[in-house]
């Protein structure tokens, strides 16, 4: 097909060609290609490491300028649009996508990991004291720092999208950096194949570690026995069911999981709350606060140069890789449900709300667990460090109506992990099309497809973890890449006329 606006383009099969080869190659030699993926990560984790720490911290300065500058009242389309959708449904939305089963996984199985394998060396595992440093580089990974990039990558492309009417593709954002003489059109194409690349990687390795705990917890309530072929009929439900949402259009496919997702999400944080120590989670919630906010900069430049050591690079630093290597797929999909908002709006939106909610997850069911170990010798920690699928089901079996609230957390994960491949299928069949707003349905279910069948070769192959190594890889030329977004945008707002506030 040609390039025209609506069309696939090259884009798509030359992304399609290489995914198809790094999939082959880590069924055929997975632990080759998980091998030669970790050195890779590796290398760039230990030469790089203080570049990610520097721009990350860069990224969330950027966006606090951004928010209370003059350019905060700008829209992010024309001055008279209103938003495309209610607070709580962009808020399911963003919740949804940047999100989707990570914090499900890791809100117990995070802080109960430190707890038992403590950040610093010296402090004793088990302990108040490590108790405490868990909870606290907890909020850290989840807050305002990882959310940061994908405001960057989510702001710039609104505002390309929806004020320039410009296309929906990565490389568009870059454009007013180019020469209008010569537009580097090969460059371009290669920034869009690596987001598609990117994405493609990153959700389908976030599809496969959903299963696997879907499958745990399957196991836990049912006594369903964790098996190739229990995941691969998951695989094959969930895949049918995001592509029958997909098939359905953003504006109720996503639109409806994205509401039920954040209300069964707050529905089971309520329970937890008030059926658990509810004084001890207010506690911990308050201190993990203080904490985050009066060590936020230390914690964000933290290295360790002078002892050694890797635990920075396997947590930190993987963390904000991980984020921007999602960046490309959340940063699209924020985007193309943010029209009509203001800068300021959508950097408070995007900034603060969803890190805020991550933070009272973490701490109402980390802290749930926590206290169970300390006080009440329940051992959680050892089980998740056996088995981390297992975190949230064994803390659920301290709970009243444990299968209960089992079942409906199954629930939440399968919807998650519907919402997020849905949403990918959508920003791919973008990307992949000229970045039109409604793209064809054909590169959706093809990619809908690809990423199910991703997730199922590298389960049977034992292969996902070298996909998920080598999906990080591509965090450093796009942690270049959103620097320059930044330069971008800054330069293109400058020549905004700031419209004048409204007298009440």
């Amino acid at each position: 097909m040609n390039d025209k606006s609506g069309s696939i383009n090259s884009v798509f099969w030359v992304s399609a060609v290489v995914i198809t080869f790094l999939v082959l190659l880590g069924a055929m030699a997975p632990d080759l290609f998980a091998s030669a993926a970790t050195k890779a990560f590796n290398f760039t984790t230990y030469a790089f490491g203080w570049f990610y720490l520097i721009s990350v911290l860069f990224f969330v300065l950027f966006c606090i300028f951004l928010a209370i500058s003059k350019y905060g009242r700008l829209k992010l389309g024309n001055d008279e649009d209103k938003a495309d959708y209610p607070f709580f449904t962009w808020i399911g939305m963003l919740f949804s996508a940047g999100f989707g089963i990570g914090l499900v996984f890791w809100g117990i199985a995070e802080p109960m990991s430190h707890y038992f394998t403590p950040p610093r060396e010296g402090m004793d595992p088990l302990t108040a004291e490590a108790a405490r440093e868990a909870m606290g580089y907890s909020f850290f990974h989840w807050g305002v720092s990882q959310w940061s990039v994908f405001t960057i990558v989510g702001l710039a492309m609104g505002y390309f999208q929806f004020r320039r009417r410009e296309n929906g593709l990565i490389s568009t954002t870059l454009t007013p950096l180019f020469s209008k003489k010569k537009d580097p059109v090969l460059l371009k194409k290669v920034i869009d194949i690596l987001a598609v690349i990117a994405t493609v990687m990153g959700v389908a390795t976030s599809l496969g570690l959903g299963i696997l705990q879907i499958n745990g917890g399957l196991d836990a309530v049912f006594g369903i026995e964790q098996s190739t072929m229990t995941q691969i009929l998951i695989i094959a439900v969930m895949t049918s069911l995001f592509l029958l949402s997909s098939s359905t259009g953003l504006d109720k496919g996503i639109k409806y999981l994205s509401n039920i997702n954040l209300g069964l999400a707050l529905a089971l944080m309520i329970f937890v709350l008030v059926t658990g120590p509810t004084v001890f989670i207010l506690n911990t919630f308050t201190l993990g606060i203080g904490d985050y906010i009066s060590s936020f900069i230390k914690l964000s430049l933290r290295l360790t140069p002078y002892k050694g050591g890797t635990w920075i690079r396997d947590w930190t630093i993987f963390y904000w890789a991980w984020a921007i290597a999602w960046s490309p797929f959340v940063g699209a999909f924020i985007a193309r449900v943010s029209r009509g908002r203001t800068i300021r709006e959508f950097v408070v939106g995007v900034l603060i709300v969803p890190p805020l909610i991550a933070l009272v997850w973490i701490a109402v069911f980390g802290g749930t667990a926590l206290h169970f170990d300390l006080f009440g010798g329940t051992q959680i920690a050892e089980a998740v460090n056996n088995d981390v699928t297992s975190a949230l089901f064994q803390t659920y079996n301290q709970l009243p109506f444990s299968f209960l609230v089992s079942v409906l957390s199954i629930l939440l994960i399968l919807t998650f992990l519907i919402t997020s491949a849905d949403s990918a299928t959508y920003i791919l069949g973008v990307m992949t099309a000229n970045g039109t707003l409604n793209p064809p349905l054909f590169p959706r279910i093809v990619w809908g497809l690809l990423m199910g069948a991703i997730a199922a070769v590298l389960l049977l192959s034992s292969g996902l973890e070298g996909l998920q190594t080598a999906s990080l890889v591509s965090a450093l030329p796009f942690t270049i890449i959103l620097i320059f977004m930044c330069i971008s945008l800054l330069k293109m707002l400058r020549r905004e006329t700031i419209p004048v506030r409204q007298k009440k």
